[in-house]
């Protein structure tokens, strides 16, 4: 059972920001909760209010509508898994080490995801536009911006298409049945970032930067 939310203290700026903090991290996990038990299309706010512990118009007041309350977890997620790929890039001493540790990480997290891992097995055609074509765009551009720290140090100005490329490769090697090597083969994956994927990284252009 879940606890109730307390409602942050009228008039304390410092209650107010700890009550919506509180309320943004029981709400995303009682989200996620609720896509790996009936997958997206089924969740309603009410299931996910039930819960969070909270009422239906505590989540209207701080997130809107379904929509905008799924774009708000997704984007913490996203901004969660690539904390994590950046840590774990930190203590690379090699391009080859950041690589490695940048997909390893990265096919950890998405198959110890359920909500994720529900969306991808039931609902693709939810998953799939985000992915691909436009959608797939928009994806990368992000990927290169927020993973191209974990290539700075071997790249230099490089970084963000690096990033590209192995985000590129990381969702291609997710996707897809017959890919040569696994995400959650450590030593395959270990292996095929060697030959492959950093020789290629070591000739990417310099990525051309938005007017």
């Amino acid at each position: 059972m879940t606890a109730a939310l307390v409602e942050p203290r009228a008039g304390d700026p410092g209650s107010i920001a700890a009550g919506s903090s509180a309320i943004e991290a029981r709400t995303i996990a009682a989200t996620l909760a609720c896509i790996a038990r009936h997958g997206l299309s089924k969740t309603m706010i009410d299931d996910i209010a039930r819960e969070a512990g909270c009422s239906r118009a505590t989540l209207y007041r701080y997130f809107g509508n379904k929509v905008d309350l799924v774009s708000r977890v997704v984007s913490a997620e996203a901004e969660r898994v690539t904390a994590v790929c950046r840590d774990a890039a930190a203590d690379a001493t090699t391009l080859d080490g950041a690589v490695y540790a940048v997909l390893l990480v990265a096919g950890r997290e998405l198959a110890d995801h359920p909500a994720l891992r529900f969306v991808a097995d039931f609902e693709p055609e939810i998953l799939l536009p985000h992915l691909t074509f436009s959608g797939g765009d928009r994806f990368l551009a992000d990927a290169s911006r927020a993973l191209a720290p974990c290539f700075e140090p071997f790249l230099g100005e490089r970084a963000p298409r690096g990033a590209e490329w192995v985000a590129r490769l990381g969702l291609a090697l997710w996707l897809s049945p017959t890919a040569p090597v696994s995400l959650h083969d450590a030593e395959g994956l270990r292996a095929y970032v060697h030959e492959f994927i950093t020789p290629a990284l070591h000739t990417v252009p310099v990525l051309a930067k938005e007017e």
